[in-house]
């Protein structure tokens, strides 16, 4: 027995709403869109956060996006387990099923999952060290970024952490094969962005110069 509820009453007034004012005069575009298949130009891999909202920061549309969003943003090294993998479904459909040209990772300011594996890693947070957290176990994969981030000033390390978990997804999505051959295709480009949420801003990892600058 399920034990789904009716939708909040706040929610059901503001779907009748969009029907009645965006979907009514953009009706031709929404079917045209269902009728015709998605064919979005880049997949964007951000966090679940509340307040990153990657559609507002690009002005995109429906069907520009194939959005995926997990806990920080993050790219787990390939894995071909015959297990179950959220993330690395999304970028496999999103690659080889889809054909985006662009795959785009945006971290962001005051990230909470950034923040746990920080804690975790410092031993400020034994929860996140039991086998039964998802959480825990999903920030392992930052590990390895803390440990290029540990030496700086600690007022700095949090911030660097952020971009850092950009640079471990970069690194991670090289390991699946068909995104390597994409790459190498020159089919597929890869972007790093870091949103800094306060104050409205957007860096870009330029590899050229090896650290994020403004866009």
């Amino acid at each position: 027995m399920t034990h789904a509820r009716p939708l909040p009453a706040y929610l059901v007034q503001r779907f009748h709403g969009w029907r009645a004012t965006a979907y009514q005069q953009n009706r031709a575009w929404y079917r045209r869109l269902a009728e015709g298949g998605q064919h979005p130009r880049a997949m964007v891999i951000s966090c679940c956060d509340s307040r990153v909202h990657v559609t507002s920061i690009f002005g995109a549309d429906e069907g520009e996006f194939f959005i995926h969003r997990n806990i920080a943003g993050l790219v787990p090294p390939y894995t071909p387990d015959g297990k179950n993998h959220g993330t690395s479904a999304a970028v496999e459909y999103a690659v080889t099923a889809l054909g985006v040209a662009h795959l785009i990772i945006v971290g962001h300011s005051n990230c909470g999952g950034v923040k746990g594996c920080h804690d975790m890693c410092t031993g400020h947070a034994p929860h996140l060290e039991e086998q039964t957290s998802f959480v825990g176990r999903w920030m392992d994969i930052l590990r390895p970024g803390f440990e290029k981030v540990a030496h700086l000033p600690p007022e700095t390390i949090l911030p660097a952490l952020e971009k850092q978990a950009v640079l471990t997804s970069l690194d991670n999505l090289m390991t699946f094969p068909f995104v390597a051959a994409a790459v190498e295709r020159e089919v597929l480009t890869l972007h790093g962005l870091w949103n800094d949420t306060g104050e409205g801003l957007l860096e870009q990892f330029d590899p050229a110069i090896g650290r994020f600058v403004q866009v």
